[in-house]
C-alpha cells in the first residue's frame, strides 16, 4: 500500500512538516468556509453562525492551538527514576502509530472528522478518512479540501457505503488504529473488527445524557443553557441533554421557563427559523417522530416530513419503558421528569449508565460534588450544557457503552501517537551487586525493592 510505504520513509515524522500541513489544512478550511457553510445548510440546515461555532470555526480553534503547543508535545517527556536503576535517566517518547483510519458520523460532519484528523497529523501519522455518505452535500466538499492539499499517499478521502467500504477497509489492511464516532450499535461493530487484528481503536460513542436541575438552580439560565444546546442542530448532537430530571419543587417552573425560552429562540414558527436546523433524514425523521407518542406533549409536536422538520418538543409523564427512555433520543424531544430525592434520580440514570455527558444545574458546591461523585460518565458541566466540548483544554470521550479513549488538543496528539518507554544508564557505575550470585542479598534487595 503506498500509504505504508510514505509513512515507512519518515517524512511524517518531521516537525516541520507536521506543522506544514497543519498550517495547509487551516488554510484550507478558510478558503472554503463559504462552501462548507453552504453544504450544511443544505445538509443539515444550518445557519453560518452556528457553522462557524459547531465546525469550521471550531476546527480552526482546534488546529491553531495544536499548532501553538505541538513541538513541546513532540519533546521528550523526562520522568522519575526508581532506586533500584540508578543512576539512569527515564524518560518518554512519543511516536507515531502509523497509517490511521478515521470514520466520522453525519450531524457535525466537518468537526467529527477534521477534528481527529488534526491530531493525526500532529502526531505524525498517514490519514484514510471516511466520511458519512448521509451528509453528501458537505463530503462533496471535504473531498475536493483533502484532494487538492494533499496527496493520497498522505491522507486518503474515501466515500461510499460505510456499511460495504468500512469492513472491506479493515479486514484487507491493518491499521495501526481506528478512530470511530458514531453509533453505539456500529461501534460494536468496528471494535469487533479491529479486534481480530489487535488494533487498536477509540470509540467516540453516545448514550443518554442525564441533565439534574436541583432545588436550587437558577432556573432561567438553567432553561436557558438546557435549550440552547439540546435543540441545536435539531436535537442531532452526541452531547446534548437527553432528558431532564428536574427537582418536583421546581418542574412547573423550569417547564414554564423552557417554554418561553424555545419560543424566544425559534418563534412560532420553528421551521421557518433562521436559527433552527431540520432532520438529517428521513430514516431519522421517522425514528425520532415515534417519541412523540410515548408520553404527553406539553410544548411543541407538529412535524412536516417533506421539510424534514420536528418542533422542539417537551414531553411530560413518558414511561420508563418506553423507547424515549432507554434509546439515545438524537432529535429534538426533551423528556422532563421530577424527582424528589437524590436516589429517586440515580435510579433512573442508572438504567443507562456511563452516558457520554451529565450536566447538573446548583447553586451547593456540596451539591454539585456530591452529584459529581455519584454518576459515571464521560465528561459533563455543572451550571451549563455540551459546552465542555468546545473547550480543547479538556478530554472529550465517553466510557463503557459511551465510548473509549479521548481526544481534543493535546489529547488528540496522545491518542494518536504511541508512548515509548526509554532508560538511559551510564556506564561509569556498574555495582557488583546487580549481578549474580545472588546468595545473601535478599535483605539489600528488600531495602532497595519496596
Amino acid at each position: 500500500m503506498q500509504m505504508r510505504r510514505y509513512y515507512d520513509s519518515g517524512v511524517t515524522k518531521k516537525y516541520a512538516f507536521r506543522r506544514e500541513q497543519l498550517i495547509k489544512l487551516r488554510d484550507a478550511v478558510k478558503k472554503y468556509e463559504k462552501q462548507f457553510h453552504e453544504a450544511l445548510y443544505t445538509d443539515l440546515k444550518k445557519s453560518p453562525e452556528e457553522c462557524w461555532v459547531t465546525e469550521t470555526g471550531f476546527l480552526i480553534s482546534e488546529i491553531t492551538a495544536t499548532l501553538k503547543g505541538l513541538k513541546g508535545w513532540m519533546q521528550p517527556e523526562m520522568v522519575g527514576t526508581n532506586l533500584l536503576n540508578f543512576p539512569s535517566d527515564s524518560y518518554v517518547l512519543k511516536e507515531p502509530l502509523g497509517v490511521v483510519l478515521i470514520i466520522g458520523p453525519w450531524n457535525y460532519p466537518l468537526q467529527l472528522l477534521f477534528t481527529p484528523m488534526v491530531g493525526a497529523i500532529a502526531a505524525g501519522n498517514c490519514v484514510v478518512l471516511k466520511a458519512s455518505e448521509f451528509a453528501p452535500a458537505t463530503a462533496a466538499v471535504m473531498k475536493k479540501l483533502i484532494e487538492e492539499t494533499f496527496s493520497p499517499e498522505y491522507i486518503l478521502f474515501t466515500e461510499g457505503d460505510g456499511a460495504a467500504v468500512i469492513p472491506e477497509m479493515m479486514n484487507n489492511f491493518t491499521f495501526d488504529h481506528v478512530f470511530y464516532t458514531g453509533s453505539t450499535a456500529v461501534g460494536k461493530i468496528i471494535y469487533k473488527m479491529a479486534a481480530e487484528r489487535l488494533v487498536p481503536v477509540t470509540l467516540e460513542l453516545g448514550g443518554k445524557s442525564p441533565c439534574i436541575v436541583e432545588s436550587d438552580a437558577n432556573i432561567k439560565v438553567a432553561a436557558r443553557r438546557i435549550a440552547m444546546t439540546k435543540f441545536s442542530n435539531a436535537g442531532q448532537m452526541c452531547v446534548a441533554p437527553d432528558y431532564v430530571l428536574v427537582h418536583e419543587s421546581k418542574k412547573e417552573e423550569l417547564v414554564a421557563a423552557l417554554k418561553r425560552t424555545i419560543g424566544k429562540f425559534f418563534g412560532d414558527k420553528p421551521e421557518e427559523s433562521y436559527n433552527y436546523g431540520k432532520i438529517i433524514n428521513e430514516r431519522q425523521f421517522d425514528r425520532i417522530v415515534n417519541y412523540l407518542q410515548q408520553g404527553t406533549v406539553i410544548y411543541g409536536g407538529r412535524i412536516d416530513k417533506e421539510k424534514l422538520f420536528i418542533e422542539p418538543t417537551i414531553l411530560d409523564n413518558v414511561n420508563m419503558e418506553s423507547g424515549v427512555m432507554k434509546d439515545e433520543i438524537f432529535g429534538p424531544i426533551l423528556p422532563v421528569l421530577s424527582f424528589s430525592t437524590k436516589e429517586q434520580a440515580l435510579k433512573i440514570i442508572e438504567q443507562n449508565k456511563n452516558p457520554l455527558a451529565f450536566y447538573v444545574f446548583t447553586s451547593s458546591s456540596a451539591k454539585e460534588k456530591d452529584w459529581l461523585n455519584s454518576v459515571a460518565f464521560g465528561g459533563g458541566c455543572v451550571n451549563n450544557a455540551s459546552w465542555h466540548l468546545t473547550n480543547h483544554h479538556l478530554p472529550f470521550g465517553g466510557r463503557g457503552f459511551s465510548g473509549t479513549g479521548n481526544y481534543h488538543g493535546k489529547n488528540s496528539f496522545a491518542t494518536f501517537s504511541h508512548s515509548k518507554a526509554i532508560m538511559k544508564t551510564p556506564t561509569w557505575f556498574d555495582p557488583a551487586i546487580k549481578y549474580p550470585p545472588f546468595k545473601g542479598k535478599l535483605g539489600l534487595f528488600k531495602w532497595i525493592i519496596r
